[in-house]
């Protein structure tokens, strides 16, 4: 039988850090990323993300998410990808890191983003796997520069930015649901970045990277 990751190459695509395992999620992981989302991942009132995806209801939660996970894999080219990896710890399941890029042939630029269940929070593990697709992209896709973007009141993922030695980047204002809300751009480049004292394990790198036009 034909295994699915010489179909689908990025399903082969595993890194790990001493604390954390990220690889893409597939159909059989959604719904525990579902539950990991439905357990809380900020505070009410409070919400990080442009698009207020948290705040939809109980039976509307599952099908956006699985609907997003679908659309980012259909549509993945060269040109225009997004990776969404999950994150586990200890085995479970406790949130989601992305990494995309458009044109990236070109432009050597990722973006990326991310959340984490709210029960771990304060643990270090966003800066951890923020580290890791930083580690990734620039070790081993060859990026030269890495952004991401928060609202300005978003003390702790400016912190998790800062402290890996992103740039402030300028400022724009952006819809934020129904609202409006200042948002800080950040860059991070080889030589600014602040690179953990652990090696970053990849697996499954050459087939991803050619798969994403990135070998």
């Amino acid at each position: 039988m034909t295994a699915l990751t010489s179909i689908w190459p990025l399903f082969g695509l595993t890194l790990t850090t001493p604390r954390l395992v990220l690889r893409p999620i597939t159909d059989d992981d959604i719904p525990a990323a579902v539950a990991a989302a439905a357990s809380g991942i900020h505070d009410p009132g409070r919400n990080p993300f442009s698009n207020p995806w948290t705040e939809l209801p109980a039976d509307s939660l599952g099908p956006n998410m699985a609907q997003w996970y679908w659309r980012c894999r259909g549509q993945a080219a060269p040109e225009d990808w997004t990776l969404l990896l999950g994150i586990w710890h200890d085995d479970q399941f406790i949130g989601c890191q992305d990494i995309g890029a458009k044109d990236f042939a070109t432009l050597r630029t990722v973006s990326t983003g991310s959340w984490l269940r709210q029960s771990v929070h304060g643990q270090g593990l966003g800066t951890e796997m923020r580290a890791a697709v930083a580690l990734y992209a620039f070790d081993w896709l060859g990026a030269e520069v890495a952004e991401s973007e928060a609202a300005t009141w978003n003390a702790a993922s400016l912190g998790v930015s800062r402290s890996l030695g992103y740039e402030l980047n300028g400022t724009t204002r952006m819809s934020w649901g129904n609202k409006s809300v200042d948002v800080q751009k950040v860059r991070l480049t080889p030589a600014t970045f602040k690179r953990p004292q652990w090696t970053l394990q990849v697996k499954g790198h050459e087939a991803a990277a050619k798969f994403l036009g990135a070998s």
